[in-house]
């Protein structure tokens, strides 16, 4: 027996069957390759571990990104590309195709924000700079980098992560805290100074702490970088003579940065850092130094000089005696 459907009932399905031959491919086509808006609609949405591409298409509709989170999710499917998908966060608009949007996160280009922290730089300046980048606010960053438990994590014995944020530029995810900052660049620095440094440093008389106090120390006199051995040679003859360090970055840490020069005023100031009132090395570094002035402070260059003066150049005259530094400070400092 023959079965026939009746006319009646033949035409939805007969439309149906045009709409998924011809309609539907059409549109599909013209979903992949088009965008719901002109760019101005920016997003940076968190695909996190564990969830779903069809969640996250769900968010993508719901923000305005795409058209329909159904046709996004066919054609991850169709393509093989929905288990190849990565976590992350990404930043996308509503100018951007369907197929930009899920090469992107096939390729993981998740979203991070670059920031580089200078050689040198105190932790006040780290903080001034990444609240003028409006990454973290000053105060929370350096309430981070004075957190007794975060120091004890770290290992730094001092009352801050001062010296041990290694300069160098860092990947900024919008879930880091400002405390994960602060472990991401001091375990750079426990990387570099392991790889680089350890062996050097057996071969002193001196501590961890006091290779990175003195290398601030050299990194923030020091203009020219081929002057950093020879500055680094003043400051261990004079600790070497027991003389005072009288390093002019020292009178103003933490009042202000240091800008070349200092007053009467600023070297007369009571500080535990001020290593004109002081003897011997200050506490602490006064800054983060850069692998080559941790260097000259492991291979200083070998001299008697016990005195510097800055020219106008910002090179530095370098003396033995205090007479010729005398000299050297009324020709260079009128």
């Amino acid at each position: 027996m023959k079965f026939t459907l009746p006319k009646k009932s033949r035409t939805p399905i007969l439309i149906a069957a045009i709409f998924t031959l011809l309609v539907f491919p059409a549109l599909f086509g013209l979903f992949l390759v088009s965008s719901p808006g002109d760019g101005r609609n920016v997003q940076i949405l968190d695909f996190g571990k564990g969830q779903s591409l069809r969640r996250f298409a769900s968010i993508l509709k719901e923000r305005k990104i795409i058209s329909s989170a159904g046709l996004f999710i066919i054609y991850a499917r169709l393509s093989g590309e929905d288990a190849r998908v990565k976590a992350g966060f990404y930043q996308v608009n509503d100018a951007m195709t369907p197929i930009e949007i899920l090469r992107r996160m096939v390729a993981g280009e998740v979203y991070e924000m670059r920031f580089a922290v200078p050689e040198g730089y105190s932790i006040y300046q780290v903080a001034e700079l990444l609240a003028g980048r409006r990454l973290f606010d000053r105060e929370t960053f350096l309430r981070e980098c004075c957190s007794g438990p975060l120091l004890r994590e770290l290992g730094i014995a001092g009352k801050s992560a001062e010296g041990y944020l290694y300069p160098c530029t860092y990947d900024i995810t919008p879930d880091m805290t400002a405390a994960d900052l602060v472990r991401l660049m001091v375990g750079q620095f426990d990387k570099v100074y392991a790889r680089d440094f350890a062996g050097l440093a057996q071969g002193t008389h001196l501590s961890k702490r006091e290779i990175i106090t003195l290398a601030s120390m050299v990194e923030k006199e020091a203009v020219r970088p081929e002057e950093r051995p020879l500055i680094a040679s003043v400051f261990l003859n004079r600790l070497q003579r027991r003389m005072p360090l009288q390093s002019d970055p020292t009178a103003v840490y933490g009042v202000r940065a240091f800008a070349g020069n200092v007053s009467k005023q600023d070297i007369t100031r009571p500080s535990p850092y001020n290593t004109y009132l002081i003897s011997g090395l200050p506490p602490g570094p006064i800054g983060n130094p850069g692998r080559a002035a941790i260097g000259a402070v492991l291979k200083p260059a070998a001299t008697r000089y016990l005195y510097f003066v800055a020219k106008k150049d910002g090179s530095h005259f370098f003396s033995t005696t205090l007479d010729e530094h005398n000299r050297a400070v009324r020709t260079y400092l009128k």
